[in-house]
């Protein structure tokens, strides 16, 4: 009996210092961070100095460029690029679109989604469908669609408190709805914009392209215009409604492109990885801060605070600048097929891109409830006293999404900021550098490191 007080006496004398170990770690890391923080200058270097990135064009190029000489100057142990092949979709001129009514013509907001393709050279006009689902237009079948441009009209549903969770019932009908209007003898799609503001800002993003088969020019409208299309549309009166867009954009051929990756070596287990990034590519719309900037600035500067402190970690630690996810996914799929022709075995992997808003916690894929209830009991309570603590079942993210199809055993980690913002700004000209919060910014990129420090550390046993 003797022994047994005396070895669990031991047990709870080591687990007393490693919490106290890991606190301080922790606490440095933060210290750091809202001191001599970088990952705020960083971002405004990659918003105002190259701007816009989307795949295949010249500012793409630029930002690899930039990125891997960033990651250079930190010293990391290897600094290196992943050739891959991407989408090259370009916008053309400014889009116009407009409500007819007779001889009344009320312009409105839009935008084209991206990878649609043109309309004729003069335009589009055609009568309007109003629909709230997929289900609704197949409902109403070729004889009421054929000829007319659909449009799209499901808003957010406010009631969940994540917004994300909002987005992701509304996106089919940008993702899918042109695809399937199209089946169905459409001549164009509107889609409204996927936010719950009010506001003149169309929000873009990615439709669905048949290959070898028929397409239709597609766009956002805005919230405000999208609610005065439907308030005319519900009116009935005679003349009947038409709506007009032009709009200019194409796909050219894939372009050559890369990830950007920067690589601290484990000491002890050095073909063992933990990856942490985000997408460097961005919507042609504006400067990308928030979808992506904060999140590659933040994976990167996650790397710089472990190794300005001397961390010396036992596994190896990336971080990746991910290119393509906005319409392709390229990058993440290419990452996840080297890994496994290169036989390394990531442990886990984090991806930033819900913006880069006051932290939450971390959202896991690829582990039980059990496992998520040890965790949140050993490094939960590390953690809330920063604001990280939520430590939930959920998704990783698109790019590191690949890896668990490669790999058994990853665990996919989402940061989770707080959402009620994001959505204001996702995928408009307004996600811009001066819609970043500093200190906000900053808390993400040290509880980012945080996170990957106790993995490290302690494994997820």
């Amino acid at each position: 009996m003797k022994i047994k007080l005396t070895l669990l006496s031991a047990l709870i004398l080591i687990s007393g210092l490693l919490k106290a170990q890991d606190s301080l770690m922790i606490r440095k890391i933060y210290d750091e961070e809202l001191v001599n923080g970088q990952c705020y200058g960083n971002l405004h270097y990659l918003c105002k100095n190259i701007g816009q990135r989307i795949s295949g064009s010249a500012n793409a190029q630029k930002a690899v460029e930039w990125g891997k000489k960033l990651m250079e100057s930190y010293g990391f142990d290897r600094v290196f690029l992943q050739p891959v092949m991407v989408p090259h979709w370009v916008r053309g001129a400014k889009e116009e679109g407009a409500i007819i009514k007779g001889d009344t013509k009320i312009s409105v907001h839009i935008a084209a989604l991206g990878m649609s393709v043109a309309t004729p050279q003069n335009g589009v006009t055609a009568p309007v469908i109003e629909v709230h689902s997929l289900k609704e237009l197949e409902t109403l079948g070729k004889d009421v669609i054929k000829g007319k441009i659909v449009f799209f009209n499901r808003p957010f549903d406010p009631k969940f408190i994540e917004t994300l969770w909002a987005y992701g019932t509304a996106g089919d009908q940008r993702n899918a709805g042109p695809a399937v209007a199209a089946k169905y003898g459409a001549v164009g799609v509107i889609v409204r914009s996927l936010t719950e503001s009010l506001d003149n800002f169309p929000h873009t993003g990615a439709t669905s392209v048949v290959k070898d088969g028929v397409n239709i020019p597609a766009a956002a409208i805005s919230t405000i215009d999208a609610n005065k299309l439907s308030t005319m549309l519900k009116m009935r009166s005679l003349p009947a409604v038409k709506f007009y867009f032009k709009q200019s954009c194409k796909t050219l051929p894939d372009a050559p492109s890369f990830n950007v990756v920067g690589e601290m070596k484990g000491t002890e287990n050095p073909n063992k990885f933990i990856t942490v990034g985000g997408h460097l590519d961005s919507w042609d719309l504006a400067e990308g801060a928030h979808d992506d900037g904060t999140g590659v600035m933040q994976s990167v500067e996650a790397l710089r605070l472990l190794k300005v402190l001397g961390y010396k970690p036992k596994n190896s630690i990336r971080a990746v600048f991910f290119i393509n996810e906005e319409n392709g996914d390229r990058g993440g799929i290419k990452y996840a097929e080297l890994a496994a022709e290169n036989k390394e075995e990531h442990i886990a992997a984090i991806e930033s891109d819900l913006g880069g808003f006051t932290p939450r916690g971390f959202t896991f894929e690829g582990a039980s409830p059990a496992w998520i209830q040890n965790i949140n009991g050993k490094w939960g309570k590390l953690l809330a006293p920063y604001g990280s603590g939520t430590l939930a079942a959920g998704g990783g993210g698109s790019d590191i999404g690949p890896l668990i199809e490669k790999q058994k055993g990853v665990i996919l980690i989402g940061y989770l900021p707080d959402s009620q913002r994001y959505f204001d700004v996702h995928h408009t000209p307004n996600d811009v550098f001066e819609n970043v919060n500093k200190r906000e910014l900053e808390l993400g990129a040290a509880s980012m490191a945080s996170l990957i420090y106790l993995i490290d550390m302690h494994g997820f046993n």
